[in-house]
This record gives structure tokens, C-alpha cells and sequence, in this order.
């Protein structure tokens, strides 16, 4: 019996996936009134904040999969 829990892997990528998903789909949805910074975007790029929310949905649901399967 493992302190941390038995499901600590799965809540681990679940979070971070989860994190991923929701993050990049807000900064698609919801860009910077005024960027900071001389480096920062006016808005996220689009490619990347796509191919960041299927990889974060994909962990999730193998997370959510995993536990409730196991």
C-alpha cells in the first residue's frame, strides 16, 4: 500500500493535463487586454495552443480512463 495513494500517477497527469487544456483553450478564448511586455503576444498562437489542448484532453481522459477502470 503506497502512503501517497494507489491512483497517484493518474491524478498526477490528470491535473496536468487537465491544466494544459483548460489554460491554452482560455488564452485562445480570452487573449491579454494589453500585453505587458515588449516580448509578450497579443494574442496565443493558434497552432500550438491547438495541438496543447488535444495532448492535454488525450492525458486527461487516459487519466479518468485509468482510474476508473482499474
Amino acid at each position: 500500500m503506497n502512503p501517497l495513494g494507489d491512483n497517484l500517477l493518474p491524478l498526477l497527469i490528470l491535473a496536468l493535463g487537465a491544466a494544459m487544456a483548460v489554460g491554452n483553450l482560455l488564452a485562445l478564448v480570452r487573449p491579454p487586454e494589453n500585453p505587458k511586455g515588449e516580448d509578450d503576444l497579443v494574442k496565443a498562437p493558434l497552432t500550438r495552443s491547438i495541438i496543447y489542448i488535444v495532448l492535454g484532453s488525450l492525458a486527461s481522459l487516459w487519466a479518468v480512463v485509468t482510474m476508473v477502470s482499474g
